[in-house]
């Protein structure tokens, strides 16, 4: 029997068909089975204790806005609660950080500091006492995050007041100090202070106090507030600080040292005398050694800047970073926000409320959590005016009113705050390749509830399946945060397997 070209065609397929299922299954030719990643929730790491965000700089306009506006930016940040539609309204951030002013708002244009956004209030009033009535803005969004929700806080210093300064300014001169130990006393009690009439005035305790930021820059431009300070500086003012609090019996923990880059922690880099601050401040044979100290976290502090590219040596630094830390003491990665060219991948000029922004971010946030063991993780700007990669939420640069716009990053940061809650521990699961563009952690609740993200950084969608031991596990809710949806939920297949959205972050939901 002769067969038509049609036929041919047809034989030729089923031939393929039958050849593909003798092969894996009922799997077409051009369709690859899932990707099967294995979770194993009896190998733990690290605790998680929060994510979380700063005030600084624009809180204390935005916070006067109109109700309206400066509770909906509140939502997007803090909201636990869920829309009609199952979207989340908000990214339930678990810590909020409370930028202690330095005064240099009421020295106005004398401040040196040109741009008044970044210029700050003071509670202190030269020879008066105090006014805490002051940074008005910030105590609205302190208050909103507590009414939300929002379970820690911690209050952070750039400098010392502008009273105590050397130069009188919110900046320093020369890389040199802005404050002579003869004024540590005074520095440690306005500290106390502050912390003190904050609970009086909100009744909301602050649980961490950092006094000094990113020490290693010298902070003499006049770009915003900040001052260097050498580690035989730093810790004889941290034990003033340590002793005032104590004096009054405040439960608020000091943090420390909010290292300008994770290098400097375990290496001095380019910073002698102020890098190396792990060895320093928690090696018991150091002269500079804080860790005695009761009311001094155990937990050492940095910044993610300039060491997030290209993603395998910035993989290895953390890993080396993880490994430099003794037995007690953990890691927080206490602000990061997109700086500098990154060796090419991103720029950090221009505001970006597009997926690219945040799926650099997501692996940052997950380079952080899995190869240095972060058990926090913060961004800076919680709200920006800016034209810069530098916000979650963004606003127009008005102090009276304006618009408000959401991020994408803001949302895939949510994919990781919203779920993963303070306690959860970070579990085992199947290593991906990064350079293939798929991320993979997973973490256990304390309410046992299995919490999965999944950054999926290719043009195109890929399916995976989870499992658990021998078994698939099945999600409960999926939540994705892509080009179209922002962590919003999505329909699971039957069998469990889940289709990874293009460029997306995806947080799976499961119960062990």
């Amino acid at each position: 029997m002769t067969l038509l070209p049609h036929s041919r065609r047809l034989l030729a397929a089923l031939v393929l068909l039958a050849s593909a299922c003798r092969a894996g299954g009922s799997e077409t030719p051009d369709r690859q089975p899932p990707l099967r990643l294995r979770i194993d929730p009896s190998k733990t790491y690290q605790t998680i204790e929060h994510f979380g965000a700063s005030d600084a700089w624009s809180c204390q306009f935005i916070g006067t806005w109109p109700l309206a506006r400066k509770n909906a930016i509140a939502d997007l940040l803090f909201s636990r609660d869920t829309l009609a539609d199952g979207r989340p309204k908000g990214i339930a951030l678990s810590l909020w950080r409370f930028n202690i002013g330095a005064g240099t708002a009421e020295q106005g244009s004398g401040s040196g500091i040109g741009d008044e956004w970044r210029r700050t209030e003071s509670f202190a009033v030269p020879g008066k006492g105090y006014d805490w009535n002051r940074q008005a803005g910030q105590v609205w969004f302190l208050e909103a995050a507590r009414d939300r929700g929002v379970p820690s806080f911690l209050a952070f210093s750039n400098t010392p007041p502008v009273t105590l300064t050397v130069n009188g300014k919110g900046y320093a001169t020369n890389g040199q100090a802005n404050i002579r130990e003869e004024r540590f006393d005074a520095f440690a009690t306005y500290l106390a202070d502050v912390l003190d009439g904050i609970r009086t005035k909100t009744g909301i305790a602050i649980q961490y106090l950092s006094p000094f930021n990113e020490p290693q820059w010298d902070w003499s431009d006049g770009g915003q507030e900040g001052t260097p300070i050498f580690n035989d500086q730093l810790a004889p003012a941290v034990r003033k600080i340590s002793a005032a609090l104590l004096k009054r019996n405040s439960p608020t923990l000091i943090s420390l040292p909010e290292s300008a880059q994770i290098n400097y922690i375990y290496s001095d880099f380019n910073r002698p005398g102020r890098g190396s601050q792990v060895q320093s401040f928690f090696t018991a044979a150091s002269a500079n050694y804080l860790g005695d100290l009761k009311n001094v976290d155990k937990a050492i502090s940095g910044h993610s800047y300039f060491t997030t590219s290209p993603y395998a040596a910035a993989a290895q630094q953390r890993k080396t970073l993880a490994g430099a830390f003794p037995a007690g003491v953990r890691y927080w990665q206490s602000e990061y926000c997109v700086l500098g060219d990154n060796e090419g991948e991103i720029n950090g000029n221009g505001r970006d409320l597009s997926m690219t922004s945040a799926l650099y971010v997501a692996r940052v946030i997950h380079n952080d959590l899995v190869n240095a063991n972060a058990s926090a993780w913060h961004w800076w700007l919680a709200v920006s005016p800016y034209d810069y990669k530098d916000g979650l939420v963004y606003v127009d640069k008005n102090k009276t009113d304006g618009q408000y716009y959401s991020s994408k990053l803001l949302w895939a940061m949510g994919n990781f705050s919203r779920f993963v809650r303070p306690g959860a521990v970070r579990v085992s699961v199947t290593d991906t390749d990064p350079a293939d563009g798929l991320l993979v952690s997973s973490y256990r609740n304390t309410d046992n509830q299995l919490v999965t993200v999944l950054i999926n950084s290719r043009p195109e969608a890929r399916e995976v399946q989870l499992d658990q031991a021998d078994r698939a596990l099945a999600p409960v809710r999926v939540y994705e945060t892509s080009e179209t949806r922002d962590l919003a939920p999505v329909t699971v297949s039957a069998g469990g397997t889940l289709t990874l959205a293009p460029r997306s972050v995806v947080t799976v939901i499961s119960r062990l």
